[in-house]
């Protein structure tokens, strides 16, 4: 979670956020984010021998590892503290990556988080076979968990994502306006539907009740949907084609305000579903992950 001191990034709507807090969300999550690095370096190291592993290091290197921090949490909120939510961790990790690779291609991004873009560095080629090999190594992964839910979550989280991509590249910003609901409907599948897996595999490895994991997974939805929200608000003004479409012919002031009591909103009710689970230190840090989520700068 590198940050940029005294920075002032992101949409000019956005106001000079809680430095202090942020720092604190560091310190407290680095063990765990520690633990994760750990893992998937654990992981490359097993393709060491593949033409594939400097390119997947290429693409699992930086990221804030959000995803894979709050499925730790999550298993660790529901009493579960041992090393075996690391591989799912990492296939979290893994999908994050690869939907990026492809996000950078059908979007046309030239750079990512100061970086090439991996088609930019690799080739479009290469990039399609490294996504697709990411893709196997997720499998692999997933059956190692002897309960079927896993494997079963990871896919309804891959297919969903695919849906809200296709349904952002059908949107032609010049000719709709996108409503409101829909918006939510793409980021509910394309960003947060990852978020709400990561949360879910959390307590299903971590012996969840059911109405612990429920409440699980409506935080990681909810979470996700907050964060896109503020990615949005970052980005604005890059032309990205979603929030073009959102603001078409629209007064720009008010859709921000508005965005930013929709992404206040969702933070509450991410909130919110944390209070099915009992107190825990895992708990605290999930409450505080989703203020950091919608005050990062980043």
């Amino acid at each position: 979670m590198s940050r940029r001191a005294e920075s002032t990034t992101g949409s000019e709507f956005l106001a000079r956020k809680d430095l202090e807090f942020l720092d604190e969300i560091e310190v407290k999550t680095k063990g765990h984010l520690f633990r994760v690095d750990t893992a998937i370096r654990r992981e490359l190291d097993g393709y060491s021998d593949s033409r594939f592993h400097d390119p997947l290091k290429y693409a699992l290197e930086g990221g804030k590892r959000i995803r894979p921090l709050v499925l730790v949490l999550s298993a660790e909120s529901v009493g579960c503290k041992d090393e075996s939510v690391l591989d799912a961790a990492v296939a979290v990790e893994l999908l994050h990556a690869e939907s990026i690779i492809h996000d950078d291609i059908i979007d046309q991004e030239v750079s990512r988080r100061g970086r090439a873009a991996f088609h930019v560095r690799y080739g479009y080629s290469a990039s399609l076979l490294t996504a697709d090999f990411v893709f196997a190594m997720i499998l692999a992964i997933a059956a190692r968990y002897q309960d079927r839910r896993v494997a079963t979550t990871i896919s309804d989280s891959a297919l969903r994502m695919c849906e809200g991509e296709y349904a952002e590249i059908t949107i032609d910003p010049t000719i709709y306006k996108l409503s409101w609901d829909e918006y939510i409907d793409v980021i509910s599948n394309k960003t947060a539907s990852l978020f709400e897996t990561a949360c879910r595999l959390g307590g299903l490895i971590g012996g969840a009740s059911k109405e612990r994991l429920l409440a699980l997974s409506e935080y990681g939805k909810n979470l996700g949907i907050a964060y896109q929200m503020h990615d949005d608000m970052l980005d604005w003004g890059t032309k990205d084609k979603i929030t073009e479409a959102l603001k078409r012919d629209g007064d720009e002031g008010s859709i921000v305000a508005r965005l930013e009591s929709m992404t206040e909103f969702y933070a509450k009710r991410a909130k919110e579903s944390l209070s099915a689970l009992e107190e825990s230190r895992a708990k605290s840090l999930l409450d505080q992950l989703t203020d950091f989520s919608i005050n990062r700068d980043f």
